[in-house]
């Protein structure tokens, strides 16, 4: 596991953390999102770590070990991509918080950020997506007590000018690895492509390079909006014969089974990949990544030890062929070393710590008021808290 530095937690009193997520999907996502799985990775975390962490989300049950807050019973997943859903969540979040106590909220929505001034408590800022275009724009419009934090140095890099307070890498809690590699067979299945439905992820370069090396692939994606709909239909159906198997808007156990059978993950992106954790969720199920050489690919993979990275889509047909050559045992360890969700929790605990005034720490967190008639509250019982980590490991 990565150094995560020894400390004296006594001197630090516990954080009253508010974690507002968008309501599209429940933590940890049922299927597709990202986002949510990191998030749900984080609550549980810094919850290990001791904190009070209050989750405002949607649906009616999580499976971290936070106290959920739903603004709504239902995920709004059907309306993702419009403004409405998390406008009107992002105000009942807010009329919550502030009727609360918190020392900090830490948001993963979009709309957000821009209401952040109106708190009555610090905002950390999780930015999720490319800083540029028109969100580059928004995010410079922001006030400037908002800590933005982005989640891999190309992110950053893209838009060096923003007021960054920090950079930190999703963590993901790899499985026990003599149980993960005793599950796997390397190099029987196919080659396994997974994200959503569009073009800047290239599932048709997939296709195509997998045709060269006479291998077969799965693709393996999220399909829900019109536009992934009409991508699929128009560019990607035509593609499709015997030796590819398409698989739409499959659950997180569907998904978990193709990566543990996968050769390997091929990520073809032709766009900067702020992250792509879909890298890490490979790795840890001791699959090989083969992709190309774009965003935070080679923050996130160790090229000739956990996958290859092309420079040109040319080199995926020799790549997919040579990536058996790999270790899966090193995949595993080394999304354990480098990729901790401890290490992310501690992290961003230090920079909430610094973005709060010493006076407001320390106090009992009160229950959020129960007044507004859409809370409603539930945490699945059978989750809890993963143990603490070992700061000498």
């Amino acid at each position: 596991m990565a150094d995560i530095p020894t400390e004296d937690r006594s001197k630090h009193h516990p954080l009253r953390i508010a974690m507002v997520v968008p309501p599209w999907y429940e933590l940890p996502p049922p299927g597709y999102g990202g986002l949510e799985q990191v998030c749900a990775e984080l609550v549980d975390g810094l919850v290990a770590r001791g904190h009070e962490v209050t989750l405002f989300g949607a649906g009616i049950q999580t499976g971290t070990a936070a106290e959920f807050v739903s603004t709504v019973n239902e995920t709004q997943h059907e309306r993702l991509g419009q403004t409405m859903p998390e406008l009107l969540h992002v105000a009942r979040v807010n009329q919550l918080i502030n009727e609360g106590a918190f020392d900090v909220v830490h948001d993963h929505t979009v709309i957000g950020m821009l209401t952040a001034a109106d708190r009555q408590v610090p905002t950390v800022a999780t930015v999720h997506g490319p800083p540029i275009g028109e969100l580059g724009e928004y995010l410079g419009c922001l006030d400037a007590s908002v800590g933005l934090v982005a989640i891999s140095r190309s992110q950053r890099r893209q838009n060096p000018d923003l007021p960054w307070t920090a950079t930190i890498h999703h963590g993901l809690g790899a499985p026990d690895p003599d149980r993960t590699l005793r599950r796997r067979t390397s190099g029987i299945g196919p080659v396994l492509w997974m994200a959503r439905f569009a073009p800047e992820k290239g599932p048709d370069l997939a296709v195509r390079a997998c045709r060269v090396a006479g291998l077969p692939l799965v693709l393996a994606g999220k399909c829900n909006e019109p536009g992934e709909q009409r991508y699929l239909r128009e560019e990607i159906a035509p593609l499709v014969g015997p030796d590819v198997e398409v698989v739409l808007n499959a659950d997180r156990v569907r998904c978990q089974k193709l990566l543990r059978e996968a050769r390997c993950l091929l990520l073809p992106i032709r766009w900067e990949e702020p992250f792509g954790m879909v890298m890490l969720e490979a790795m840890a199920a001791g699959t090989p990544v083969v992709a190309l050489n774009r965003g935070a690919v080679p923050e996130v993979v160790h090229h000739r030890e956990t996958g290859l990275i092309c420079d040109d889509p040319g080199d995926l047909p020799g790549a997919l062929h040579e990536v058996l050559g790999l270790d899966p045992a090193a995949c595993v360890a080394h999304v354990r070393r480098f990729f901790p969700p401890g290490l992310m929790a501690y992290r961003y605990e230090q920079v909430f710590r610094r973005r709060i005034a010493p006076a407001v720490t320390g106090h009992t967190n009160p229950t959020p008021s129960a007044r507004s008639p859409w809370v409603s509250r539930d945490r699945r019982t059978d989750s809890a808290a993963p143990p603490a980590p070992d700061p000498a490991a």
